[in-house]
């Protein structure tokens, strides 16, 4: 019985002794906590990179109701739309744009026109006249895919980020 112990006790220190994939058992353990945390990183750059384009397209279409282009040129909704959509490239959906246009003639009476619980809003498209102040919201649901472990930077319901890029301006007195 004592032979079995010594045994043993020698089979333990040599397990103990053994470094040969201590390194594979570390890494092993290590690299999910690793991954998950540099793809929560990559996908929180591209979101702030999309939010950019976003306000960037969104200023670039405000020129054309900002000059009456679009006003003179009987721009509806969906047209307005369409020319947002041109701004924008391929990182986003066209059928997933939300574009409100709103204007007054008083800049008291302009408001951000706000959000219900699943990121929707009543859209309107008002481009208004010569001098009219103007509002224009763009809105997007970017969807997300690192919500896990703790990390959810998600607003909207179905783990989606509402951006939103905002251009309050008056209109240049262009002639009708």
């Amino acid at each position: 019985m004592s032979s079995s112990a010594a045994s043993f006790g020698h089979l333990l220190r040599r397990f103990r002794q053994n470094r040969t994939g201590a390194s594979a058992v570390e890494f092993a353990l290590i690299a999910p906590i690793f991954l998950v945390l540099l793809f929560a990183i990559i996908e929180t750059a591209l979101m702030f990179f999309a939010s950019q384009v976003l306000e960037t397209s969104t200023q670039d279409a405000a020129r054309m109701i900002l000059t009456g282009q679009a006003q003179t040129a009987n721009y509806q909704q969906a047209d307005f739309k369409t020319y947002v959509c041109n701004q924008i490239p391929a990182l986003f959906s066209c059928a997933n744009l939300v574009v409100n246009v709103q204007s007054s003639s008083s800049v008291s009476s302009i408001s951000f026109t706000p959000f219900d619980a699943n990121c929707n809003q009543t859209v309107q498209y008002s481009p208004g006249g010569p001098g009219d102040t103007v509002l224009i919201q763009v809105s997007y649901k970017w969807p997300l895919f690192v919500t896990g472990l703790g990390y959810n930077i998600a607003n909207c319901p179905n783990s989606q980020r509402n951006l939103v890029a905002s251009v309050a301006f008056q209109n240049e007195p262009y002639s009708n």
